[in-house]
Parts: structure tokens; sequence; C-alpha cells
């Protein structure tokens, strides 16, 4: 037995609310993306906007055509702002309250005039517009997670063109009043669309929700809270076991004195010690580097494609500028010093964790020649040898 129109637009509203309840469970159980909150309202006024359309099906008038048609054009709206908000990370409120007046204000006084069809034509034309836009804003933002985004992107797309097809038909038969609510094959035809699409959105944004949690997780893990940069352990993924070769430098960085800080000035400060000495690490390397934190005031910064003067020249400006640096502790100002060890990978390439110990053992060496410096080590026929160069004053 074939559903009905009514039926159909029902199922769709019931369809709408099951999702609307289980992304907000979701947004509440963790609230990372606020883009799953913006979805939800946008579903609630799809809802009330599809129960008022059914009953404007059922018992004809032009207040429940204008209720149902003003709800959908915000739900629509705040859709398209969701997506916005997702890309961008912006807040979408102020999008979708701008697009609902866009898309509202020229429908209503239609509806009042008695030009239902009219009003049909251009919200299937405006709801396409959104739909469209919201699939363009999620395909351009699709390198985050190619799989679920280009799913949506399909369906949101999808569910456009079957939008264009139902003001095409108004437009086709001229039908510019109606009194009643449109039924042709196009309407049929973009309920089960919606009512499909509607399900596989759904599941692919809480597919969406979960990458996102995974690749936080994962930024979490290999993240050095206080400062940003990679920890320890991320940059022992990316490097431990690998061959460095003659033009990739390890370089490692110790701030002089820290403990001294820490029970001066107490651990706040040391904190902003560190903080500040990782802006100048970043600043140092233009950000084209690797830059890590391996450990309390010891970070190291792995430079490719250089040579050893221009590696030394890169530690000895980071050194500079961080001695240079006032940091004020309320009314005091503090001045602290770096030393920093420089290491060269050998013909043979050896791995990481070799070149690493040979700039270890060159930081070992500025600090014992007076800190505030920068050594480099070097290798002689497959031997570690250390040659002290000072390039600062203690």
């Amino acid at each position: 037995m074939m559903l009905d129109y009514n039926s159909l637009l029902l199922a769709l509203g019931f369809s709408a609310t099951c999702l609307m309840v289980t992304l907000l469970g979701t947004w509440v159980s963790r609230r990372a993306d606020s883009f799953l909150l913006t979805l939800v309202v946008a579903l609630f006024f799809i809802v009330i906007g599809i129960f008022a359309f059914s009953s404007y099906t059922m018992e004809t008038g032009m207040l429940m055509a204008s209720v149902a048609y003003a709800f959908l054009m915000a739900g629509f709206s705040t859709i398209y702002a969701g997506s916005a908000q997702f890309r961008t990370a912006q807040s979408p409120w102020m999008l979708s309250a701008a697009l609902s007046a866009i898309t509202i204000a020229p429908g209503l006084p239609l509806m009042a005039w008695g030009l239902d069809g009219v009003a049909f034509i251009f919200m299937n034309t405006a709801t396409a517009v959104l739909l469209i836009g919201t699939g363009w804003q999620y395909w351009r933002a699709r390198a985050e997670a190619p799989g679920p985004l280009t799913g949506m992107v399909f369906l949101y797309v999808l569910s456009g063109i079957s939008f264009i097809l139902c003001a095409g038909v108004l437009l086709y038969k001229r039908q510019w009043v109606l009194g009643h609510a449109p039924n042709n094959w196009a309407e049929n035809l973009n309920l089960a669309i919606c009512i499909a699409g509607m399900s596989g959105i759904g599941a692919l944004s809480l597919a969406l929700h979960q990458w996102r949690l995974a690749a936080r997780h994962r930024h979490e893990a290999n993240t050095d809270p206080l400062t940003g940069l990679l920890n320890r352990r991320a940059l022992f993924d990316r490097v431990s076991g690998r061959p460095v070769g003659l033009k990739t430098a390890v370089v490692l960085f110790d701030i002089d004195r820290f403990k001294s800080i820490n029970d001066q000035h107490g651990h706040a400060a040391g904190d902003l010690v560190i903080r500040i000495f990782a802006e100048e690490l970043t600043n140092g390397t233009g950000g084209q580097h690797t830059v890590a934190r391996l450990g309390g005031e010891e970070f190291a910064i792995i430079l490719a494609n250089t040579l050893p003067g221009r590696a030394e020249r890169v530690a000895d400006d980071i050194v500079r500028s961080f001695a240079s640096r006032e940091i004020r502790l309320g009314e005091a100002t503090l001045q602290c010093t770096v030393s920093a060890g420089v290491a060269f990978g050998s013909p043979d390439a050896d791995n990481f964790e070799v070149v690493l110990n040979l700039a270890d053992t060159a930081l070992y060496q500025a600090k014992r020649n007076g800190r505030n410096r920068v050594q480099m080590a070097e290798f002689l026929h497959r031997v570690e040898t250390v040659e002290t160069r000072s390039n600062a004053s203690p």
C-alpha cells in the first residue's frame, strides 16, 4: 500500500525529531562540537515547520502555511549557518538571524496577498540555495574528514536539487495561486529524498563528531599543554629510528639556571619563562621546522636541508633574542638565558637518537663553558668529537 503525501510528511517530521534528540544527547554528553547544537536548533525549527505544513495540507489556510514557511526558512538558514560555523569556528547566530530575515521577509507578504504559489516557488528556491550552499561549506572543509564530509556534501546537494525540482514544476505550470499545499511528483520525490537524506546526514554528522573527537585526542596526546609545541612522545614518534644525514641538524636548548627561577619567583613564573621561550623558538624557526618541548626546561628543534653555519646562526639568534627579552613579573623584571647544542648527522646517516645524544653532549659543554652560548658537535670518521665555540658572552 502506497503512503500518501501527508503520511510521508509526518514520517519526515518524526525522523527529524529523532535525529534532533540524538544530536542533542551527543552534544550534551561532550560539548566539544558546538555545531551539533546549531543543528539541533535548526532541526527544532524544521520539525515545527513540518508539522505546521502537515496541518496545512489537511486544513488549508494561510495562517498555517505562513507558520510553516517561517519555521522552515529559519531552520534551513540555521543549517547553513551551522556549516559555516563548522568551517570557521565562528558563532552562527548572527548569520542565522540575517538569513532567516532575508528568506522569510519576501514570502509572508506573498502568502498574505494570496500568492501562495509564488511564495512556495521562492521558498523552494531559497531552500535549494541554502542546502547547496551548506554542501559547499562542508566541501571547503573536506580535508579535515574526507569520508563523512564528502557524503554530507552529496546528500545536501541532492536535497537541494529536489527542492529546485519542486520550484521548477510550479514555475512550469505557472501555478501562482494554489489555495492548498503543492501536490505533484516533484513534491513526492522531494519528501523521499529528504527522508533518506535526513537519516544519512544524521549518521554522517555523528561520524564526523567522532572523527573530530579522535583527532582532538591525538592532538592532545602529542601536544605539550603549556606551550602548544610537540611533546617528547610526538617528536620521537616522528623521527625515532630514522636516519639523519649531513644536511639535517638537531638543536637542543636548555634554559639556564631554571631551578633558581622556580625557587626565587615561583612555578607560575617558571611556566611564563617556558612559554616565552617557546614563542622565541617558534618565531626563530619561522614555523617551518619541527619544534618540541622534551620536558621541563629542555627543548629541541630539527632543521632540515640546512648547513652547519646556518644551523649555528639560527640557534645563536634564538639564544641572543631570548637573553635580551625582559620578562615582567608584577613589578619585577626578569632576564633569562639559554644554552644550545647543535649536531648534524654523519655521511652514513645515523639514526635520530645518535645525533640527539651528540647534541646533548654539545649542550652540556655549552653549560660548562659559561652558559648563554651555542656549541657545535661534529662527526669525524664516525667518532664523536666536540668542538667548543663561544658565540655569546657568559
